[in-house]
């Protein structure tokens, strides 16, 4: 498994101990031996114009009680470790925001970001109470850049809110449903986020098995 290997470095640690991880008959998966991600090297990326017509198919609607239940898993959480009345962004909310209105059912204040849908800049320079991106981090070319872009727009004390499934091992990856969407290229374990835990000292909390919390403290970068 050598192609694409040369040259790589991680995209959310800039680690240069790169590994061989899986391939298939569409894509090589590299893993970082510092951070652990797992990321498909560029080479077999989709181009921008390829991955905007796979989000085009997407029909995510509020009326859809499937659909609500699944954003819940992340919505019920934050709801319940959020005073009352705070300040919002759901960042890559795609074509049919769903969780920010169930975020404002819940009484609080939400803006969007999407970098194909509503792409306004401004949000970005708004600092927020809390933050969530629901199965946006495994569509990151950039995962470094957009962490740090994340943690900088929230106050002390904010939470950031993720949802995407974890890596477990080489095993289950290669029978693992999530590498099939070839939007999909970078992969997290828990040690991917302990390690971003870490580098933003912030506090970590796992909710079952596709929910992550991450509460920036006072002293975080």
């Amino acid at each position: 498994m050598d192609r694409g290997t040369e040259d790589n470095k991680c995209p959310l640690c800039s680690g240069i101990m790169i590994s061989p991880y899986f391939q298939d008959s569409r894509r090589d998966y590299l893993q970082c031996g510092n951070c652990s991600m797992v990321f498909v090297p560029e080479p077999f990326q989709l181009s921008r114009e390829a991955e905007k017509a796979v989000y085009d198919l997407h029909r995510n609607t509020p009326e859809d009680q499937g659909y609500r239940r699944f954003l819940s898993r992340l919505a019920n959480p934050m709801k319940e470790r959020l005073p009352a009345h705070q300040s919002g962004l759901d960042f890559g909310c795609g074509p049919g925001p769903v969780l920010s209105l169930m975020l404002e059912e819940g009484g609080h204040r939400m803006s969007l970001y999407d970098p194909y849908y509503f792409n306004e800049s401004a949000v970005l320079d708004e600092k927020y109470d809390f933050i969530t991106a629901t199965e946006v981090t495994e569509h990151l070319c950039n995962p470094a850049r957009e962490f740090r872009s994340l943690f900088n727009m929230l106050k002390d004390g904010g939470l950031l809110g993720i949802m995407t499934k974890l890596v477990i091992d080489p095993d289950a990856f290669s029978r693992w449903h999530y590498i099939h969407d070839l939007t999909h290229i970078c992969f997290y374990s828990r040690r991917t986020f302990e390690y971003l835990a870490d580098l933003y000292n912030t506090d970590l909390e796992f909710i079952g098995n596709d929910v992550i919390i991450m509460r920036k403290t006072a002293e975080s970068l």
